[in-house]
């Protein structure tokens, strides 16, 4: 009994290591919330409409965690009172949009 559950957990692995991090955000939701609090500073800073900022070469986040990271770090320093949920729906919308993590 025990062989047949570690072929399927072994076989589950593949699937897990591929999973799209941001599966419970809402990409549609935070493209809205990335307009409203995040596109004007971003362009600001780096010209155009912003999207350089994930898309240059010397870019600071380089995985899903750190993307993670980044979005809770822009709301704490700037007070845009995200709730986790809308945190997670702008890491799907810029991971959909730029990054492509897995």
């Amino acid at each position: 009994m025990k062989a047949p559950l570690l072929t399927l957990a072994l076989c589950a692995l593949p699937l897990a290591a591929t999973a799209n991090p941001f599966a419970k955000g809402d990409v549609k939701a935070g493209e809205k919330l990335h307009k409203e609090l995040c596109q004007s500073c971003h362009a600001g800073r780096f010209g155009g409409d912003g999207s350089k900022i994930y898309t240059r070469a010397d870019r600071r986040v380089k995985s899903a965690e750190g993307l993670k990271q980044q979005i809770a770090a822009c709301n704490s320093m700037l007070g845009t009172q995200l709730f986790p949920e809308d945190e997670a729906n702008l890491g799907a919308n810029l991971n959909a949009r730029y990054y492509k993590f897995k």
